[in-house]
């Protein structure tokens, strides 16, 4: 007797999750967790509502304000929804951006070097491109760091996808499953909550993904992860990441990733 095409497809998905449990999964999601953690200090500072803000209004004048017909007004908006961004300040966003009047903002990346060769990109989104690139460079300058041209920290950093989703009552499993069907290329629980890494390429298909499953993730970003790491003793890195929040602290500022390897007796001091 043949093969069901429908068991077919369903002991490769199978094979394909052995081999994902096999891999080491560590790098990706630690770099989720570590984000995550800052995150939730970002929010403190009211940084990542501010941040949030930006993205939604960007995105409404890129594309509108219905979310059914934006697809990146809809994720900025699940973004905030998972950060807790309350429903009135997501419309007031949505609002400034249907706004002819209000400020046209413009999105920059920076890419340099720190001390001890740690790699630094920074992602921005501004109304004033001289003020954000003299901030940028006095910061770099500053702290004995260089800017570089964009693009030479390409062969450094990947564009993955990155998708946090609780688990609450999901079956791991068979949520792994659909994940792969989706292009998933990592999957770990952790804490109660699924990381999920794609490639850059098949964002936009796990997107497709959850909605057709009815999970709004989380979170859902595209991040620069570094192919190595770099690691420092414990007071050479508390330095770098000193500079990185200082990056992060500019209001212009929306990303900064780095090839810091981030250590657990450094991770306790943030």
């Amino acid at each position: 007797m043949g093969w069901c095409p429908r068991l077919l497809s369903e002991a490769i998905l199978t094979s394909q999750l052995k081999n994902l449990k096999s891999n080491n999964m560590s790098g990706h999601s630690k770099w989720s967790t570590i984000k995550r953690k800052k995150g939730a200090l970002d929010a403190k500072r009211s940084k990542m509502f501010s941040r949030m803000t930006k993205e939604i209004t960007v995105a409404v004048k890129e594309g509108g304000p219905d979310p059914d017909g934006n697809p990146r007004l809809r994720l900025a908006i699940s973004n905030a929804k998972g950060a807790s961004m309350p429903k009135d300040t997501i419309q007031r966003s949505i609002n400034k951006g249907s706004d002819k009047d209000a400020a046209n903002f413009i999105e920059l990346t920076y890419e340099g070097y720190l001390s001890h060769g740690i790699a630094v990109y920074v992602e921005c989104t501004t109304d004033n491109q001289q003020r954000t690139v003299a901030a940028i460079r006095a910061i770099f300058n500053k702290y004995n760091g260089n800017l570089g041209t964009n693009g030479s920290l390409n062969f450094i950093f990947d564009r993955k996808g990155m998708f946090t989703v609780p688990k609450g009552d999901i079956d791991a499993e068979e949520f792994e499953l659909e994940m792969i069907d989706g292009g998933a290329e990592e999957i770990e629980l952790n804490e109660g909550l699924f990381t999920i890494t794609t490639s850059m390429e098949d964002f936009g298909n796990m997107m497709k993904k959850l909605e057709e499953l009815n999970i709004e993730p989380e979170s859902a970003e595209l991040q620069r992860i570094p192919n190595d790491t770099i690691t420092l003793e414990l007071e050479d890195a508390q330095k770098i990441m000193k500079v990185i929040d200082i990056f992060e602290e500019n209001d212009d500022v929306q990303n900064v990733f780095h090839n810091l390897e981030m250590t657990d007796e450094l991770m306790e001091t943030i």
